[in-house]
This record gives C-alpha cells, sequence and structure tokens, in this order.
C-alpha cells in the first residue's frame, strides 16, 4: 500500500500552486478535493459577479490570471483552474471529501468514507467557503421571513419588492448593498461603525497581514484583513452611495422578532430577508483529531522568515502546513504559502533520510486503497 510524501487538501488557489511546486520538487503526493470538478469556491459564486467585481486574483505559478471583464467569474475561473490542472498534470482526485486526519506513528492517515490515504506530512488548504458563520441572536428562530447567508446569495433579482436586511461590515456586505440599493429597499447593520479608507496601497496590505500573522503566531483564531484595511467603494457601488444606502447604517439590534428587528431602545424596523453578511471560519474541522489548536482556539504558525505569508508549519504538529489560512488567507497569499509550504516539506523528509519510494508497505489491514 503506497506511503505519499505529502497529502494535499483543497483544489482551490492555495492547493494548486502547493501541488505545482511539489511536482517540480519530485515529491510524490495526491490533492484530494471535495468538489466534483475544478475552481474551489469560485464555482459556487453567484451568476451577478463578474470579473470586475472579484476583489483581485492573483496569478497561479506559471500561469496569469484572467483578466477583468464582464463575463461570471464562477465560469472563467473553474475553466482557468481546470486547464491549469490538466496542461500540468497536477495529482488531483475528486470528489472527496475529508472526514478526518488521524496520527499513526510517524504517519498521517487521510480519511474520507472508507477510504484511506497514508502520508508522511499533510499540505491543508481547505480554505473557508464550507464554513459560513452565523452569530445567534435572541428570537432567530422565530423569523417568518427568509435568511441567507452569502453562501446561498441568489443573485440580486430575488430580492426584488422585498424589504432585505444586511447584516454585517465587511466587503461583501458593502457589494450586496452596491448591488440591492437601486433596486429594493435595504437597511444595513453592523456591530462597530464601518471605517472608510481614502486609499490602500501596498504598505496598507502589508500592515494588515502582520497583525493577522501575530494573532496566528499567538494561537488565537485569524482576524479579517478588512478590519484593519478599512473598506472602500467601487464604480459599481456609486450609486447605492448616491442613494445614501451606507449613510443610513444602524448598530447591531437587539433582538429578532416574527417580521423584522427590534433594538434595545425599542425602536423597530420590518424587513423580509435577513442576509447575513458574516463572514466564514477556517475549515480545519477535520483536523480536530490532531489537537491542533491552541488554548486560545486558533492553530500558532512557526514563522521561519521575514514575508509572514510564508508561515505554514503548524506548531504542535510539525507535518501539517496551513495554507490559504490567517496571513495567507487571499489569492496571492496562497500562492507563495503553497510553495512555502513545498519548501518546508521537501526540507522535512529530507531531515528524515529523503522521500520514502512510493512502494513502501503498510500492513494491509491497516489501510484502504486511495
Amino acid at each position: 500500500m503506497k506511503v505519499y510524501d505529502v497529502v494535499v487538501i483543497g483544489a482551490g488557489q492555495a492547493g494548486l500552486s502547493a501541488s505545482y511546486h511539489l511536482t517540480r520538487l519530485g515529491l510524490e503526493h495526491v490533492v484530494l478535493d471535495a468538489n466534483a470538478r475544478p475552481g474551489g469556491a469560485w464555482q459556487h459564486r453567484w451568476d451577478s459577479l463578474s470579473m470586475e467585481d472579484v476583489h483581485g486574483v492573483a496569478d497561479l505559478p506559471d500561469a496569469t490570471a484572467p483578466r477583468s471583464s464582464s463575463e461570471r467569474a464562477n465560469a472563467v475561473l473553474p475553466d482557468w483552474f481546470a486547464r491549469y490542472e490538466a496542461e500540468r498534470g497536477l495529482p488531483v482526485v475528486r470528489p472527496v471529501r475529508v472526514d478526518r486526519v488521524t496520527s499513526e506513528g510517524d504517519l498521517l492517515v487521510v480519511h474520507a468514507g472508507a477510504r484511506t490515504w497514508w502520508t508522511r506530512t499533510l499540505i491543508n488548504a481547505t480554505g473557508t467557503w464550507t464554513q459560513p458563520f452565523v452569530p445567534h441572536y435572541p428570537g432567530v428562530e422565530s423569523f417568518r421571513g427568509e435568511q441567507l447567508h452569502t453562501v446561498d446569495y441568489p443573485g440580486p433579482e430575488h430580492f426584488d419588492g422585498k424589504r432585505v436586511l444586511v447584516v454585517g461590515g465587511g466587503a461583501s456586505a458593502v457589494q450586496f448593498i452596491g448591488e440591492l440599493a437601486p433596486r429594493t429597499d435595504v437597511l444595513w447593520v453592523t456591530r462597530r461603525p464601518p471605517v472608510w479608507r481614502d486609499h490602500f496601497d501596498e504598505r496598507t496590505g502589508r500592515d494588515a497581514i502582520e497583525l493577522v500573522q501575530e494573532r496566528v503566531r499567538a494561537g488565537l483564531p485569524p482576524a479579517s484583513v478588512v478590519s484593519v484595511t478599512g473598506l472602500g467603494l467601487r464604480p459599481q457601488e456609486q450609486e447605492a452611495s448616491r442613494l445614501g444606502a451606507y449613510d443610513r447604517r444602524r448598530p447591531m439590534f437587539a433582538r429578532i422578532e416574527a417580521d423584522g428587528v427590534r433594538w434595545a431602545d425599542g425602536s423597530f424596523e420590518p424587513v423580509d430577508v435577513i442576509l447575513w453578511a458574516t463572514g466564514f471560519r477556517p475549515a480545519v474541522a477535520h483536523l480536530a483529531p490532531l489537537h491542533l489548536r491552541s488554548e486560545l482556539g486558533g492553530i500558532a504558525l512557526l514563522q521561519t522568515g521575514a514575508d509572514v505569508q510564508t508561515a505554514t508549519t503548524v506548531e504542535r504538529d510539525p507535518r501539517v502546513h496551513l495554507v490559504g489560512y490567517g496571513p495567507s488567507a487571499s489569492t496571492i497569499g496562497g500562492n507563495r504559502a503553497g510553495r512555502a509550504a513545498a519548501v518546508a516539506v521537501r526540507r522535512q523528509l529530507a531531515e528524515l533520510d529523503g522521500p520514502l519510494s512510493s512502494a513502501t508497505s503498510i500492513p494491509r489491514e491497516s489501510a484502504a486503497a486511495g
């Protein structure tokens, strides 16, 4: 039975970057992806999200990203990913939904239903899309209207004639308001007043990423980059701004009722839809058997260089690398982390007397075919 040098979980931007560099380094690996087809989380985005709307897509290694256009991002980017996988012969297996990862002596075992893969190291590139976060508020179960999260967003036409409450202070909330306010009645609530930026430059982004890394290094859960960089309006959101949709923001309500939401001062707003643009959490539940989290709730990563986006090695188990987590949770960060993880894995395996042969045997009763 085969023991891999590396198993990569996830074939989004970070996973493909890691696989590209592992292939160049000659490391025996497989990429397990839960989706039925290429495209990572992009294939699940709403149809109204065009290539003009996406907040920047970085090049993949040795492949230039598609240009800005009016075409749907959920078609353009999956097609690009599919070509990339095929042209470079990356060893992606799908659909494989990993249930858990366990440790057996010096090896890690990746479980997906009745199937298992044995590996010396692991690169986790599962992102956040499958872990939407919705905060709990009193009365939420009593609401008779519709509740949707960003992952469920069906496009602006769905909300015509409805009064929509957008909850959240990030870029997605700003974008949803930009689409909805010109065509229907929209309210906006956030936990904190939004911070609008006058400009965004490389230093702003770098400082924000370093602050995220400080949290990760301390073992805290990652914070969003936008909480540091602030928000900006793009041309497609100017009409909503002219209508005053962003100026009418209110603080968070105290409770949800059958037909709307009520604030602590007793004021009430009737709404038909609550759109939770409240973000995501890292999709790492399958790593729970490895006990990687610190007492503070996050997974601490070891920083080995000046670029915080290349911190991938898990402090509590250096066999495990996280890409697209914390400071590398962006397309360009995922690329850098993918390369860094591949290099770190090669170094680790060299220290253990080099890669194992693909013919390395393990007891047949201990494994199923990968």
